[in-house]
Protein backbone atom coordinates (compact mmCIF):
# COMPACT_ATOMS: atom_id res chain seq x y z
CA UNK A 1 0.00 0.00 0.00
CA UNK A 2 3.03 2.27 -0.08
CA UNK A 3 2.14 3.51 -3.57
CA UNK A 4 -1.37 4.44 -2.46
CA UNK A 5 0.06 6.20 0.60
CA UNK A 6 2.43 8.25 -1.57
CA UNK A 7 -0.46 9.31 -3.80
CA UNK A 8 -2.59 10.19 -0.77
CA UNK A 9 0.16 12.39 0.67
CA UNK A 10 0.42 14.20 -2.68
CA UNK A 11 -3.36 14.70 -2.53
CA UNK A 12 -3.00 16.29 0.93
CA UNK A 13 -0.29 18.60 -0.33
CA UNK A 14 -1.69 19.63 -3.71
CA UNK A 15 -5.47 19.30 -3.45
CA UNK A 16 -6.03 20.08 0.23
CA UNK A 17 -3.06 22.38 0.82
CA UNK A 18 -2.29 21.01 4.28
CA UNK A 19 0.69 22.38 6.18
CA UNK A 20 3.98 20.38 6.00
CA UNK A 21 3.74 19.43 9.70
CA UNK A 22 0.25 18.02 9.17
CA UNK A 23 1.40 16.08 6.12
CA UNK A 24 4.27 14.63 8.15
CA UNK A 25 1.86 13.53 10.90
CA UNK A 26 -0.32 11.74 8.33
CA UNK A 27 2.75 10.05 6.84
CA UNK A 28 3.96 8.78 10.24
CA UNK A 29 0.52 7.59 11.42
CA UNK A 30 -0.36 5.84 8.16
CA UNK A 31 3.13 4.39 7.71
CA UNK A 32 2.81 2.66 11.09
CA UNK A 33 -0.73 1.46 10.19
CA UNK A 34 0.38 0.02 6.84
CA UNK A 35 3.35 -1.63 8.55
CA UNK A 36 1.01 -3.34 11.04
CA UNK A 37 -1.22 -4.59 8.21
CA UNK A 38 1.83 -5.93 6.40
CA UNK A 39 2.76 -7.98 9.46
CA UNK A 40 -0.72 -9.51 9.27
CA UNK A 41 -0.15 -10.46 5.65
CA UNK A 42 -2.37 -7.67 4.24
CA UNK A 43 -0.47 -5.99 1.42
CA UNK A 44 -3.20 -4.29 -0.62
CA UNK A 45 -6.03 -1.88 0.29
CA UNK A 46 -8.70 -4.25 -1.02
CA UNK A 47 -7.76 -6.78 1.66
CA UNK A 48 -8.51 -4.49 4.63
CA UNK A 49 -11.71 -4.99 6.62
CA UNK A 50 -13.18 -3.44 9.75
CA UNK A 51 -11.82 -6.17 12.01
CA UNK A 52 -8.27 -5.46 10.81
CA UNK A 53 -8.63 -1.81 11.79
CA UNK A 54 -10.14 -2.71 15.16
CA UNK A 55 -7.19 -5.07 15.79
CA UNK A 56 -4.85 -2.18 15.05
CA UNK A 57 -6.68 0.11 17.47
CA UNK A 58 -6.49 -2.54 20.21
CA UNK A 59 -2.77 -2.87 19.47
CA UNK A 60 -2.35 0.90 19.90
CA UNK A 61 -4.16 0.84 23.25
CA UNK A 62 -1.93 -2.05 24.38
CA UNK A 63 1.15 0.10 23.70
CA UNK A 64 -0.16 2.63 26.21
CA UNK A 65 -1.27 5.36 23.79
CA UNK A 66 -3.81 7.85 25.08
CA UNK A 67 -7.38 7.96 23.79
CA UNK A 68 -6.62 11.28 22.11
CA UNK A 69 -3.66 9.79 20.20
CA UNK A 70 -5.66 6.75 19.10
CA UNK A 71 -8.50 9.00 17.91
CA UNK A 72 -6.03 11.05 15.87
CA UNK A 73 -4.59 7.95 14.23
CA UNK A 74 -8.06 6.60 13.44
CA UNK A 75 -8.93 9.95 11.85
CA UNK A 76 -5.90 9.60 9.55
CA UNK A 77 -6.85 6.02 8.67
CA UNK A 78 -10.43 7.06 7.90
CA UNK A 79 -9.22 9.90 5.66
CA UNK A 80 -6.89 7.51 3.82
CA UNK A 81 -9.66 5.02 3.11
CA UNK A 82 -12.01 7.83 2.08
CA UNK A 83 -9.40 8.79 -0.49
CA UNK A 84 -9.17 5.19 -1.73
CA UNK A 85 -12.96 5.17 -2.24
CA UNK A 86 -12.84 8.56 -3.96
CA UNK A 87 -10.22 7.26 -6.38
CA UNK A 88 -12.28 4.06 -6.93
CA UNK A 89 -9.40 1.90 -5.68
CA UNK A 90 -11.77 0.19 -3.21
CA UNK A 91 -15.59 0.13 -3.19
CA UNK A 92 -16.16 1.08 0.47
CA UNK A 93 -14.44 2.50 3.54
CA UNK A 94 -13.98 -0.23 6.19
CA UNK A 95 -13.91 2.52 8.86
CA UNK A 96 -17.46 3.58 8.01
CA UNK A 97 -19.12 1.95 11.02
CA UNK A 98 -16.24 2.49 13.44
CA UNK A 99 -16.82 5.15 16.09
CA UNK A 100 -13.98 7.37 17.23
CA UNK A 101 -13.06 6.90 20.90
CA UNK A 102 -14.56 9.52 23.17
CA UNK A 103 -12.04 12.11 24.27
CA UNK A 104 -12.56 13.79 27.62
CA UNK A 105 -11.24 17.26 27.01
CA UNK A 106 -9.85 19.32 29.83
CA UNK A 107 -11.24 22.81 29.68
CA UNK A 108 -8.45 25.32 29.06
CA UNK A 109 -7.53 27.58 31.94
CA UNK A 110 -8.11 31.22 31.07
CA UNK A 111 -7.38 34.63 32.45
CA UNK A 112 -10.29 36.65 33.78
CA UNK A 113 -11.12 39.94 32.08
CA UNK A 114 -9.67 41.72 35.10
CA UNK A 115 -6.42 39.74 34.83
CA UNK A 116 -6.10 40.50 31.12
CA UNK A 117 -6.65 44.18 31.86
CA UNK A 118 -3.93 44.11 34.52
CA UNK A 119 -1.56 42.39 32.12
CA UNK A 120 -2.15 44.84 29.27
CA UNK A 121 -2.09 47.89 31.55
CA UNK A 122 1.21 46.79 33.11
CA UNK A 123 3.25 47.74 30.03
CA UNK A 124 4.88 51.08 30.87
CA UNK A 125 8.25 50.79 29.13
CA UNK A 126 8.51 53.26 26.23
CA UNK A 127 11.79 51.81 24.95
CA UNK A 128 11.63 50.10 21.52
CA UNK A 129 11.47 46.60 23.03
CA UNK A 130 8.76 47.69 25.46
CA UNK A 131 6.63 49.16 22.68
CA UNK A 132 7.06 45.92 20.72
CA UNK A 133 6.09 43.76 23.71
CA UNK A 134 2.95 45.78 24.33
CA UNK A 135 1.97 45.71 20.65
CA UNK A 136 2.44 41.94 20.38
CA UNK A 137 0.36 41.26 23.48
CA UNK A 138 -2.40 43.74 22.58
CA UNK A 139 -2.67 42.36 19.03
CA UNK A 140 -2.69 38.74 20.19
CA UNK A 141 -5.54 39.32 22.63
CA UNK A 142 -7.44 41.67 20.30
CA UNK A 143 -7.43 39.19 17.40
CA UNK A 144 -7.18 35.81 19.17
CA UNK A 145 -4.14 34.78 17.13
CA UNK A 146 -2.04 31.66 17.47
CA UNK A 147 1.52 32.60 18.44
CA UNK A 148 2.81 31.30 15.08
CA UNK A 149 0.29 33.55 13.29
CA UNK A 150 1.29 36.58 15.35
CA UNK A 151 5.01 36.19 14.76
CA UNK A 152 4.57 35.52 11.02
CA UNK A 153 2.82 38.87 10.41
CA UNK A 154 4.38 41.18 7.83
CA UNK A 155 3.68 44.75 6.71
CA UNK A 156 1.45 43.42 3.94
CA UNK A 157 -0.77 41.70 6.53
CA UNK A 158 -1.75 44.80 8.52
CA UNK A 159 -4.41 47.31 7.46
CA UNK A 160 -4.49 49.88 10.23
CA UNK A 161 -6.98 52.28 8.63
CA UNK A 162 -9.52 49.45 8.33
CA UNK A 163 -8.46 47.84 11.62
CA UNK A 164 -7.85 44.46 10.00
CA UNK A 165 -5.20 41.77 10.01
CA UNK A 166 -4.67 39.27 7.19
CA UNK A 167 -3.76 36.01 8.91
CA UNK A 168 -2.47 32.76 7.44
CA UNK A 169 -3.52 29.91 9.70
CA UNK A 170 -3.32 26.14 9.69
CA UNK A 171 -3.50 24.48 6.28
CA UNK A 172 -2.48 27.83 4.72
CA UNK A 173 -6.06 29.05 5.22
CA UNK A 174 -6.32 32.84 5.06
CA UNK A 175 -8.71 34.94 7.14
CA UNK A 176 -9.30 38.62 7.94
CA UNK A 177 -9.51 39.46 11.65
CA UNK A 178 -10.56 42.83 13.11
CA UNK A 179 -8.66 44.65 15.86
CA UNK A 180 -9.90 47.18 18.38
CA UNK A 181 -8.67 50.77 18.74
CA UNK A 182 -6.34 50.02 21.66
CA UNK A 183 -4.48 47.32 19.73
CA UNK A 184 -4.29 49.55 16.65
CA UNK A 185 -2.79 52.39 18.71
CA UNK A 186 -0.25 50.04 20.33
CA UNK A 187 0.76 48.79 16.89
CA UNK A 188 1.09 52.32 15.51
CA UNK A 189 3.28 53.34 18.47
CA UNK A 190 5.54 50.35 17.86
CA UNK A 191 5.81 51.02 14.12
CA UNK A 192 6.61 54.72 14.61
CA UNK A 193 8.78 54.68 17.73
CA UNK A 194 9.89 51.10 18.31
CA UNK A 195 10.53 49.04 15.21
CA UNK A 196 12.86 51.54 13.44
CA UNK A 197 15.32 51.13 16.35
CA UNK A 198 15.18 47.30 16.18
CA UNK A 199 15.58 46.95 12.43
CA UNK A 200 19.11 45.85 11.53
CA UNK A 201 18.41 44.66 7.97
CA UNK A 202 15.79 45.13 5.28
CA UNK A 203 12.85 42.91 6.23
CA UNK A 204 9.07 43.14 6.15
CA UNK A 205 8.68 40.97 9.28
CA UNK A 206 6.53 42.93 11.72
CA UNK A 207 7.83 41.93 15.14
CA UNK A 208 11.63 41.94 15.44
CA UNK A 209 13.93 40.69 18.17
CA UNK A 210 16.96 42.63 19.43
CA UNK A 211 19.08 41.21 16.60
CA UNK A 212 16.68 42.48 13.93
CA UNK A 213 15.35 39.02 13.09
CA UNK A 214 11.89 37.55 13.57
CA UNK A 215 10.76 37.18 17.18
CA UNK A 216 10.71 33.51 18.23
CA UNK A 217 7.99 31.60 20.10
CA UNK A 218 10.32 31.06 23.03
CA UNK A 219 11.27 34.73 23.07
CA UNK A 220 7.65 35.87 23.19
CA UNK A 221 6.78 33.26 25.82
CA UNK A 222 9.54 34.59 28.09
CA UNK A 223 8.33 38.17 27.59
CA UNK A 224 4.74 37.21 28.43
CA UNK A 225 5.75 35.18 31.48
CA UNK A 226 7.84 38.06 32.85
CA UNK A 227 5.08 40.62 32.22
CA UNK A 228 2.44 38.43 33.88
CA UNK A 229 4.61 38.25 37.00
CA UNK A 230 4.97 42.04 37.00
CA UNK A 231 1.17 42.32 36.76
CA UNK A 232 0.74 40.03 39.79
CA UNK A 233 -0.83 37.18 37.81
CA UNK A 234 -0.13 33.86 39.53
CA UNK A 235 -1.64 31.56 36.89
CA UNK A 236 0.78 29.71 34.63
CA UNK A 237 1.18 31.98 31.61
CA UNK A 238 1.52 31.14 27.92
CA UNK A 239 0.67 32.82 24.61
CA UNK A 240 -2.09 30.27 23.97
CA UNK A 241 -3.76 31.22 27.24
CA UNK A 242 -4.39 34.67 25.76
CA UNK A 243 -6.10 33.01 22.77
CA UNK A 244 -8.24 30.89 25.11
CA UNK A 245 -9.17 34.00 27.07
CA UNK A 246 -10.01 35.97 23.91
CA UNK A 247 -12.48 33.31 22.72
CA UNK A 248 -14.11 32.77 26.11
CA UNK A 249 -14.53 36.48 26.80
CA UNK A 250 -16.19 37.02 23.41
CA UNK A 251 -18.69 34.23 24.02
CA UNK A 252 -19.41 35.34 27.57
CA UNK A 253 -20.27 38.78 26.23
CA UNK A 254 -22.72 37.50 23.63
CA UNK A 255 -20.65 36.90 20.48
CA UNK A 256 -22.02 34.32 18.04
CA UNK A 257 -20.19 30.98 18.07
CA UNK A 258 -19.81 31.00 14.28
CA UNK A 259 -18.16 34.43 14.40
CA UNK A 260 -15.72 33.25 17.06
CA UNK A 261 -14.99 30.15 14.94
CA UNK A 262 -14.17 32.36 11.96
CA UNK A 263 -11.94 34.67 13.99
CA UNK A 264 -10.03 31.76 15.52
CA UNK A 265 -9.58 30.10 12.14
CA UNK A 266 -11.11 26.79 13.21
CA UNK A 267 -12.08 24.52 10.31
CA UNK A 268 -14.60 22.66 12.51
CA UNK A 269 -17.02 24.41 14.85
CA UNK A 270 -16.68 21.49 17.28
CA UNK A 271 -13.19 22.80 18.07
CA UNK A 272 -14.65 26.19 18.99
CA UNK A 273 -17.36 24.71 21.22
CA UNK A 274 -14.85 24.00 23.97
CA UNK A 275 -14.99 27.74 24.70
CA UNK A 276 -18.68 27.62 25.56
CA UNK A 277 -17.85 26.66 29.15
CA UNK A 278 -19.46 29.75 30.64
CA UNK A 279 -19.48 30.31 34.37
CA UNK A 280 -22.54 29.19 36.28
CA UNK A 281 -23.22 32.75 37.40
CA UNK A 282 -23.15 33.99 33.80
CA UNK A 283 -25.59 31.28 32.73
CA UNK A 284 -27.85 31.97 35.69
CA UNK A 285 -27.92 35.69 34.90
CA UNK A 286 -28.71 34.96 31.25
CA UNK A 287 -31.62 32.71 32.20
CA UNK A 288 -32.97 35.24 34.72
CA UNK A 289 -32.94 37.95 32.05
CA UNK A 290 -34.42 35.89 29.22
CA UNK A 291 -36.69 33.16 30.64
CA UNK A 292 -40.34 34.20 31.05
CA UNK A 293 -40.76 32.08 34.20
CA UNK A 294 -37.51 33.03 35.91
CA UNK A 295 -39.14 35.63 38.14
CA UNK A 296 -42.03 35.33 40.55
Amino acid sequence: MNRELTEFLLHLQIDRGLAPNTQESYALDLGAYIGFLGQQGILGPDGVNRQNIQDYLFFLYDTGLSTKSVARKLSAIRAFHDYLVLEKIVPANPCRLLKSPKIHKNLPEILSIEEVSRLLDSFSDTAPAGLRNRAMTEVMYAAGLRVSELLALTFDDIHLERGLLKVFGKGSRQRLVPMGEVAIQALEDYLLKGRPHLEKMLTDTLFLNRFGGQMTRQGFWKILKKQAALAGITKKMSPHKLRHSFATHLLENGADLRIVQEMLGHADIATTQIYTHLSSSHLRNAVEQAHPRSKK
